[in-house]
């Protein structure tokens, strides 16, 4: 496939499904998972995802879309009811959930809101930028044609990549992510990508103090995953201290 048949989604061609049948989904065979690990990793599926996204919708989708609309409000409406029946006000607020993507920097689990996030790229090329010492701004990367800041978030929240710990011999895929905030986009390298995860407000605890200082100060909670734990940055914080080291 060429970039340019890649570049145009059509909306009659089906998507093969690939990571169902012999991905990490499927059996397992497919060749190309030596070497991105999982599928989420891999260029097929990034571009079958794109042209999902990308594809016109049809009558089919839109009255699909406008049934779940309904439902989900439907829903709403009985929760609320009964929220204000049992008098508990504001429970429903606590109930509705939220996203955020999960990665990884060196050996710290991190979260950003998937409000944050444009998109997710392969790691490109950074030109560093003349007379600057700054070590958490590494320069200039082009992304889908525009030059944008990066940044390094390990030097941000003081995170040891040298050091050897859990994930020292997991095999990862580094990629490049790319996030806004009040318009003002920043791309940074992160070591491993797992995915987006959803959770409730009454999920999110309270930054423990055994976190790293610079990592606590700038995480709005911490979310309990699997045998470890997330700390869920705040984007707010985060872009006030890029904002301070682009100065």
């Amino acid at each position: 496939m060429n970039r340019e048949d890649a570049a145009t989604p059509s909306a009659a061609a089906p998507v093969d499904a690939c990571w169902n049948r012999i991905g990490t989904r499927g059996d397992g065979s497919c060749e190309q998972l030596s070497t991105y690990s999982r599928c989420l990793n891999c260029p097929v599926f990034e571009h079958a995802a794109s042209t999902l996204l990308d594809r016109p919708l049809d009558d089919a989708d839109l009255a699909a879309a406008a049934q779940i609309a309904r439902a989900t409000n439907a829903d709403q409406a009985v929760r609320a009811s009964s929220h204000k029946a049992a008098g508990a006000p504001g429970a429903s607020s606590a109930a509705a959930t939220h996203s955020a993507l999960v990665f990884r920097v060196a050996d710290e689990w991190l979260a950003l809101p998937s409000t944050a996030l444009k998109h997710i790229d392969d790691i490109r090329p950074i030109h560093s930028l003349p007379h600057r010492r700054n070590r958490i701004v590494l320069g200039l990367v082009n992304i889908r044609g525009a030059l944008t800041v990066a940044v390094s978030l390990a030097e941000l929240l003081h995170l040891d990549r040298a050091a050897a710990g859990t994930n020292a011999s997991r095999k990862s895929y580094p990629r490049m992510l790319v996030a806004a905030h009040r318009s003002e986009p920043v791309a940074f390298p992160v070591d491993e990508v797992e995915g987006v995860v959803r959770f409730a407000a009454s999920e999110l605890l309270p930054v423990p103090t055994t976190l790293a200082h610079t990592t606590g100060s700038h995480a709005s909670g911490v979310l309990a995953w699997r045998d470890t734990t997330i700390g869920l940055l705040d984007p707010d914080r985060v872009f006030e201290s890029l904002a301070g080291s682009l100065r």
